[in-house]
């Protein structure tokens, strides 16, 4: 039996899903795209361009979820499928566009520079607990518009995992495209075999920009799979109540989902969010609370129950250091994460409202990881009998340790973490020099680093990669891209 975490049962499912579809009739969804009103209103939604809402009869997003793929893969950059969306499998990738970085020597936050990023790609490729990349930080080495667009031709030139990404500007998003169909060969080899997801972010409530609206689209009209972050903030842009924030949440995702299939039908996306239960102290929006982490498994059971993939940030942290509340916040939503059979749980290495990045706390967080496949993973009996013919066979003798049985079955039945997990004895602690649990995660991020081996690429490739990303650089006053910037 896998262990499961859920929080509603089918009558409020069905409730949260009702109020859902009647809230994209009245007051309906402001969408300030105008292909996506048009797609709208040509599939019957009543329109208004002045205000610019769009009715949604609950015919036509019924309609839509119809056709929407119910599982796909995501595939690395050698063509293998790694990332399973549908279902219960879970997977795991960092969090992502952050603003700065935990500097691991003097413990202050920094803008993250192109060097950062790298040894973070690199990193992550030698994690074996990571499934995916993310566009993990914005460098700040470079022009603000070619943000986007820079971290994804990084992670292209180091990394082989699939990426988890997103577009700030309609015009990036091309840029971005052209580099994904450079490594995947063609515009039809990236569609057989995608290996990057776009995240699109509606803003609460129920509303949907004209760059996200258009990413959306254009995602879908070529194929690329699309991730819908939905974020409603319970008590300031979402009703206090969580399961409230739950119906908000489901009508902007349904909203997304039917926009997506109008511009192609049959094209994947998944159903996915970032919300938060507003701290009405601080005026915050924790991702560590028992609230959030609430919202976010109830709107996964909400996807599940209309065959969707599912999506959330979970795992990571409010702390600003990684101390002891860091771990209590990241193994939480971790842990729940995968109870709850999330597809992809983002957020791995995240401190500080997801606007920062620890390469140390990544290499925590993927322990959590560890500890959290494992504990879906239950409990088998091994044998039959269970236990009855071992023990009778060594009687009360304490032998265990060198058995035949112990040996056989002890890898499957125990995890063994790394170095950064202390287990030795005191003395053991302190002549290895009395190191924290940070102290050890520095030491293991450097030594993986340093081992990481590049991924073959071609000269030729590479060169496309750098020709596409210094071309738009250039229309933003950049000559040349950093030193080392995929050299």
């Amino acid at each position: 039996m896998r262990p499961q975490f859920k929080v509603l049962d089918s009558s409020l499912i069905g409730r949260i899903v009702d109020e859902a579809f009647a809230l994209l009739d009245d007051p309906g969804v402001q969408v300030h795209n105008e292909d996506a009103r048009r797609l709208l209103r040509d599939a019957g939604a009543q329109v208004d361009d002045a205000t610019q809402i769009a009715r949604i009869p609950e015919t036509l997003a019924r309609d839509a979820l119809a056709s929407t793929p119910r599982s796909f893969a995501l595939h690395s950059l050698d063509g293998d499928p790694v990332v399973h969306y549908g279902g219960d499998r879970i997977h795991f990738d960092p969090g992502s566009a952050a603003l700065s970085i935990l500097d691991g020597e003097t413990l202050e936050q920094r803008p993250p520079q192109t060097g950062d990023l790298v040894s973070f790609v690199k990193l992550v490729e030698m994690l074996p607990q990571l499934d995916a990349q993310s566009t993990a930080m914005i460098c700040a080495d470079v022009a603000a518009e070619i943000g986007d667009l820079y971290r994804l031709f990084l992670v292209l030139s180091y990394g082989r995992k699939p990426v988890v990404t997103g577009a700030f500007r309609t015009d990036t998003w091309w840029t971005m495209k052209e580099m994904l169909v450079a490594v995947a060969g063609s515009e039809a080899a990236l569609v057989a075999k995608p290996i990057a997801i776009f995240d699109v972010c509606p803003s609460p409530p129920l509303l949907w920009s004209d760059l996200t609206c258009q990413n959306l689209i254009d995602c879908a009209r070529h194929g690329i799979p699309s991730e819908i972050v939905s974020m409603p903030l319970a008590g300031a842009t979402a009703p206090v109540t969580l399961a409230g924030a739950v119906v908000q949440h489901t009508a902007e995702c349904l909203s997304g989902v039917t926009i997506c299939q109008l511009a192609r039908r049959g094209a994947p996306i998944v159903w996915g969010g970032s919300p938060a239960a507003f701290d009405m102290r601080e005026g915050t929006t924790p991702m560590g609370d028992v609230g959030t982490w609430l919202i976010d498994c109830a709107y996964a059971e909400v996807g599940k129950s209309l065959g969707m993939p599912t999506h959330a940030y979970l795992g990571m942290s409010d702390a600003k250091i990684v101390d002891a509340q860091c771990g209590l916040e990241s193994a939480a939503g971790a842990m729940l994460g995968a109870l709850a059979g999330i597809n992809m749980i983002s957020g791995a290495g995240m401190l500080d409202f997801e606007s920062c990045q620890s390469p140390e706390k990544l290499v925590i967080d993927t322990e959590i990881i560890g500890a959290a496949r494992r504990l879906i993973a239950g409990i088998e009996p091994r044998e039959t009998p269970i236990a009855l013919s071992l023990m009778r066979r060594l009687g009360h003798k304490a032998d265990y340790l060198g058995d035949p049985h112990t040996l056989r079955w002890f890898r499957e039945e125990l995890i063994a973490p790394s170095a950064v997990i202390d287990r030795g004895s005191f003395d053991a602690w302190q002549a290895k020099g009395r190191l924290s649990a940070f102290d050890r995660a520095r030491e293991r991020a450097r030594d993986l680093v340093q081992r990481y081996t590049r991924p073959a690429r071609s000269p030729e490739l590479l060169a496309a990669l750098r020709g596409i990303t210094l071309r738009a650089a250039r229309q933003f006053g950049m000559t040349d891209l950093p030193h080392s910037a995929a050299d």
